[in-house]
């Protein structure tokens, strides 16, 4: 089976795929047409279009001079710049093609090359500061590997954005190893001849060299827990190496406790997950013994309801950076809305506070390093 990351079939003919594409975009763009394209491009066309995002758009310029300087300086991916340099060092300089690294949310960090090639690519605004997110610049590869959370080859005519169309890119996410936050995205970019497996391996294996690099960086904590709960209907445990999604139920549960670190009782959490007393305990003793299962008897305790030992989640992060008056570091950890897919009330209540203080925190700021979109 074809790998359905890479762009090109091989043997495929180059020009022939350019023009089977680019008829697929025009009929998807001028009359709806279901797209007849990778399955990947076409989710990400719908995505485009979805934010009424026009074929003839230019990516917006979000940060420029002593704010960019600023925002990059102090992102986690700036200590990995060296790295980048010395693997696509070579690639960026051969007058073909760019390396570019950008945040998590699409706004390019850094994009190094040969001048002539850099000059093309600034007339579309490829250019450190600006937004190349789907919702801004539509179908490529570090927009959509963000979407998609997955090294991707976009080619040619399946760019969304007609001006971009020229090229052909292949970018991979980089996570933070320790809590597993989508931190930004790495990305080679030239012409056609980009689209064969070796660039996306390239970018693939550059982007797992970042992560080891910043793991051997982080201090060891073995005994310590990680929650990941911001901007995911499900929550994400980080267990000594190992990845737990939990469902929704647990996921809410598990909030509400790391919410309470003091502990609930069965009364209270029946109360923070239904807003009513109609929950017959027995019920809820059983979704807490399947969750006491996926996290282990050693982290949750009863009499009352508790997490034991080091547990760290994100929401607690953003807040705590908050109460120690970092505006700038609190919405860089910010990964959207706690638990958005929840209407368990306490639940709810903590999402509306977290997103209240962060907002107020940063209106009240009003600096440069915090012009980042806040909590919707």
């Amino acid at each position: 089976m074809a790998d359905p990351w890479l762009a090109l079939e091989f043997g495929a003919d180059p020009a022939e795929r350019i023009a089977q594409i680019g008829a697929a975009h025009e009929a998807f763009v001028n009359a709806g047409a279901a797209p007849r394209v990778r399955e990947v491009v076409a989710e990400s066309w719908r995505r485009s279009a979805g934010a009424l995002l026009d074929p003839e758009a230019t990516a917006p310029v979000d940060l420029t001079d002593n704010a960019l300087e600023s925002y990059r300086a102090a992102h986690p991916l700036a200590r990995v710049l060296p790295l980048f340099r010395d693997l696509l060092g070579g690639i960026a300089q051969d007058g073909a093609h760019l390396m570019a690294v950008c945040d998590a949310y699409g706004r390019l960090l850094w994009v190094e090359g040969h001048p002539g090639v850099l000059r093309h690519a600034e007339r579309m605004n490829f250019l450190p500061g600006a937004r190349w997110d789907e919702a801004h610049a539509g179908t490529n590869a570090p927009g959509t590997a963000l979407a998609i959370d997955h090294s991707v080859q976009i080619f040619a005519t399946e760019h969304f954005v007609r001006p971009v169309q020229r090229w052909t890119c292949a970018a991979a996410p980089i996570h933070d190893p320790t809590t597993g936050r989508l931190l930004g995205a790495v990305d080679i970019t030239g012409g056609d001849h980009l689209a064969n497996p070796q660039s996306l391996a390239l970018v693939r294996a550059t982007a797992r060299a970042a992560e080891a690099f910043l793991a051997s960086a982080a201090p060891i904590e073995p005994d310590v827990v990680h929650v990941a709960a911001l901007g995911r209907d499900e929550a994400e445990l980080r267990v000594g190496g190992r990845r737990i999604r939990l469902g929704r139920r647990h996921s809410e549960l598990l909030v509400l406790l790391l919410d309470h670190p003091e502990g609930r009782t069965g009364e209270q959490l029946g109360l923070d997950l239904y807003g009513d007393d109609r929950l017959h305990p027995v019920t809820l003793r059983a979704e807490l013994s399947r969750l006491r299962r996926a996290l282990g008897p050693e982290l949750l305790d009863s009499r009352p309801y508790r997490l034991r030992g080091s547990v760290r989640a994100d929401f607690r992060t953003v807040t705590d950076l908050l109460e120690r008056g970092d505006p700038a570091g609190a919405l860089q950890a910010y990964q959207g809305p706690l638990l958005p897919g929840s209407d368990a009330p306490g639940v709810a209540r903590l999402r509306r506070l977290v997103d209240g203080q962060l907002r107020a925190a940063v209106l009240a700021a009003r600096t440069p390093r915090c012009s980042r979109p806040g909590p919707r």
